[in-house]
């Protein structure tokens, strides 16, 4: 026989209402009284109706995230499956489903985002990149739909939720980390240009040369994508230079790690003969060979808190905009070395 809401209630000893009160987690029922519901809530075996409750609420219970390109290129990178991890965390404890939109160019993303908001799937998105001249952050400024961003705004940087690291701040710091164990030659591998995190890193890693009156050097920066490959392609166009550099500074891990192959079959020893510093932390970077200094930069702790930002936004739609920076934190390991 199925368990209605009228059970639980009178099992609880509470009215219908409180019920239904306790399965949305109004603020305004006491601790004491959800615990108890949830109780026997679990003893008959009760689960709520979402379908029920979503043509009340005008909420499908769902979210969507939002990738920068295709889930093949996406999850070949640990730092994806990480954020969604932390974003998972609050969905599961808020009852939400989670919905993923890929895209092979910018145009099918922008199209597939189109169709979920449209057609009703999600009742709010988390935008897992920010890059410049969005067509799908314009589009949902525009339609004033709930969503939250991983990264730092190109516009409307105080209307839009959105957490991240302090990346210009990141970028300076481990230039000057390199400066200090004596190098001069540093160069930078990031990203694309059209991608928020690259253009603020690389603007601390020019600050951090300019404080310390070092030259900057336009052969020694080269953007490729966040992937194994990306790291590869950028390390042998840095070491045909006639003057190498003595140190990279590398925006993701996964591209670290790529350079250190091809250094190998180039017989360049890393830190003797190239010292490397990247981001993310990522659980590869510290069984490597050399073990990689990095930034972590507490990849779950960005997607929680994306996730809890746009869910708090669902929910009170009068939710004011913020901004959370989630601190970074240099590991050293064994992949620098004095000059």
């Amino acid at each position: 026989m199925t368990v209605t809401i009228k059970d639980v209630a009178k099992l609880a000893k509470v009215s219908p209402s409180t019920v239904s009160r306790v399965i949305a987690d109004n603020p305004r029922i006491s601790h004491k009284t959800k615990e108890r519901v949830k109780i026997v809530m679990d003893e008959l075996g009760y689960h709520p109706n979402f379908n029920a409750r979503s043509l009340i609420n005008k909420s499908v219970q769902a979210i969507g995230l939002v990738l920068p390109n295709s889930t093949e290129k996406v999850f070949q990178n640990p730092f994806f499956p990480e954020v969604i991890r932390g974003i998972s965390k609050v969905a599961h404890d808020k009852e939400y489903a989670i919905l993923i939109s890929t895209g092979e160019t910018e145009d099918q993303i922008y199209n597939e985002v189109v169709r979920m908001v449209q057609g009703g799937r999600v009742d709010g998105l988390i935008l897992l990149y920010s890059r410049v001249n969005d067509k799908v952050t314009n589009f949902l400024i525009d339609r004033k739909f709930p969503f939250t961003m991983v990264g730092k705004p190109h516009v409307n940087t105080d209307a839009i939720t959105h957490v991240d690291n302090d990346n210009y701040n990141a970028g300076k710091s481990v230039t000057d980390f390199l400066l200090k164990l004596g190098h001069r030659q540093i160069g930078f591998v990031g990203g694309s240009l059209s991608l928020l995190v690259t253009v603020d890193r690389l603007r601390g890693y020019e600050d951090a040369l300019a404080a310390a009156d070092v030259p900057f050097n336009k052969e020694y920066i080269v953007h490729e994508e966040f992937l194994r490959e990306g790291g590869q392609e950028a390390v042998k166009e840095l070491m045909s230079l006639k003057k190498r550099p003595s140190a990279l500074v590398v925006a993701d891990d996964l591209m670290a790690l790529g350079m250190f192959n091809t250094l190998a079959e180039m017989k360049i020893k890393v830190p003797d003969h190239l010292s490397i510093i990247s981001f993310n932390n990522l659980l590869l970077s510290e069984i490597s060979r050399p073990p990689l200094t990095t930034v972590d930069v507490n990849i779950y702790q960005l997607g929680f808190q994306a996730a809890k930002c746009l869910i708090e936004k669902i929910m009170n739609p009068q939710e004011p905009a913020k901004r959370i920076i989630v601190p970074f934190t240099i590991i050293e390991r064994n992949s620098c070395t004095t000059k």
